[in-house]
């Protein structure tokens, strides 16, 4: 069954000659600074996941649905819908697993400091990156 196998944030993040590439990324917690009275601006971020495709399921689509949500899973604040197929190029050896790496980049504004997870869902299963929100006022 294909997988995620992969899932991380990061600053910056893309995809090129099917090589996943990240700036910054590994990160836990979001740092929002701004004057008082004033409200933190949006966050922009990177989603990177790669996805492991067997053998047996190259040439299917499979559908990835990305959500950045606060911890309980109670406020959506993203989504994103991918639909991934591997074909499989001359030369392959077969029985061999491919890879398939996505990006999703996103402005998200925060409601509050707190904890928040990027769910990454594909089929039944799902993987889970969690980070924190701190607020640092001036």
């Amino acid at each position: 069954m294909a997988q995620i196998e992969l899932l991380a944030l990061a600053n910056h993040a893309e995809v090129q000659n099917g090589l996943l590439y990240l700036m910054g990324a590994g990160w836990d917690t979001v740092t929002r600074s701004y004057k008082e009275g004033e409200k933190p601006r949006p966050q922009h971020f990177a989603i990177a996941l790669s996805v492991l495709v067997p053998w047996m399921e190259h040439n299917q689509r499979h559908q990835v649905v990305i959500r950045v949500e606060d911890e309980d899973g109670h406020s959506q604040l993203m989504e994103a819908t991918a639909n991934i197929e591997v074909g499989r190029p001359p030369g392959k050896v077969p029985g061999t697993d491919s890879r398939s790496p996505l990006v999703v980049t996103g402005i998200v504004h925060f409601p509050k400091p707190g904890g928040y997870r990027v769910r990454a869902t594909l089929g039944d299963a799902q993987r889970d990156y969690a980070f924190r929100v701190i607020d640092k006022v001036k």
